[in-house]
Parts: structure tokens; sequence; C-alpha cells
């Protein structure tokens, strides 16, 4: 009986070794599947100002390319009830974020090949939560959401810059016509006596006589 053990003791000890060599083996390969992290982008300064963005904007939204024409006339049409873009208390734009009700102070970042985001100033440019800027010429400005699940939901989104003519001008009343002016009545001729003397002629004057 002895012997026995002496043989089956040796093949656990091998089949549990093996066990062990095996379970490093799969956990290395797993470690080594899982793909790097993405680099981190350098911040480089936008291609235009935070000001430039302050304003008041029509706001509308499209999916499809062939959809962004009537998109910014759509857009053009919602200056009445404008979405305002103002500057920050730390020089970033007041801004919303996806989801949220209320607005939050967003930095404009600049990025490698001349984009430009929208986002927290603490993520770097082109993060979940940055919006990209496709188009922006002062007067139109188009961005896209970054995160594809957000931007499926909300598509990309056109800023039409409300004008003095693309808002809601307060209606002008009619002035009245102006009256003529009453005629006055002809002045009446004086009388041959109230009318004074004429001058005499140059030179018909007399001089004084001189008395010796």
């Amino acid at each position: 009986m002895i012997r026995r053990q002496s043989h089956i003791l040796p093949t656990v000890s091998v089949l549990a070794l093996l066990g062990f060599g095996l379970a490093g083996c799969s956990t290395t390969s797993n470690e080594s599947r899982e793909p790097p992290p993405p680099p981190v982008v350098q911040t480089l300064p936008p291609s235009f100002p935070p000001q430039d963005l302050v304003g008041s904007y029509g706001l509308a939204a499209y999916h499809k390319d062939e959809d962004r024409p009537r998109t910014e006339a759509a857009a053009a049409n919602q200056c009445r009830q404008p979405y305002v873009i103002s500057m920050g208390p730390t020089g970033g734009v007041m801004m919303h974020l996806a989801d949220q009700a209320t607005p939050t102070e967003l930095r404009v970042k600049g990025a490698p090949g001349g984009k430009n985001f929208i986002g927290p100033a603490e993520d770097p440019p082109g993060g979940a939560l940055d919006r990209e800027v496709t188009s922006f010429d002062g007067r139109l400005l188009i961005l896209r959401f970054v995160d594809p699940e957000v931007h499926g939901r909300y598509g990309s989104m056109v800023y039409v810059r409300c004008t003095a003519e693309g808002m809601k001008k307060p209606a002008v009343r009619p002035r009245p016509a102006a009256k003529p002016a009453a005629a006055r009545p002809a002045a009446a001729p004086r009388p041959a006596s109230a009318r004074p003397a004429p001058a005499p002629a140059a030179g018909s004057l007399q001089p004084p006589i001189q008395r010796q």
C-alpha cells in the first residue's frame, strides 16, 4: 500500500503544477490581448478665441448630411427663442453638456491637425464629453458629439447667429399725418400818410448856408 501511495502522490503534484502553469499562461495571454490605452492628445491653442462664439443663435440638428441646408434654414428661424452663448467667469464659454439642464463653463481646445473641440477644461481634446467643431465661420457653427452614442441621439448641432433682421422686432405704430399749417391773413396795406418819406437821392443834399 505504501508503494502505491508513493506513486500516486508525485502524479498529483505534477498535475497540480501543470494546472498552475496553464493558469499562468492563460492570464499572460489575456493581458497581452488587452488594447493599449489611447495616447493623450496634446492641447493646443484653438483656431479662434472663445469670445468669437459669444452671441445669440438659432439652434437645430440633423443626422444626414443631405439635411444640412434645410437644417440651417430651420435654425435661422429659431432666433425668436435664441440659444445664448456667453463668456464664463474664467475665460471659457457657458454652454450645455449632453443631457444637462444647466449650462457649464467649457473650454475651446485646439488639437493637432487644426481640429478644435469644446468641452470640460480638465479633459484632453477629443474627450468623451467633448464636441468637435466641424465648421465655424463667425456666423455658422456646427458641432459634433465625440461620443458615438450621444451623437446618435442628438445628431450634428447647427447654430446660426441671429442678426438684427433675424430677431423679433417690436410692432411699429404708424405715425399720424402732419396737419397742414393754417394760412396766415395777408397784411393790410399801410396808408400813404404812414409811409416813410423817400430818402433823397445821392448828391441832391444841399450844403448848409454859411452866414457871414
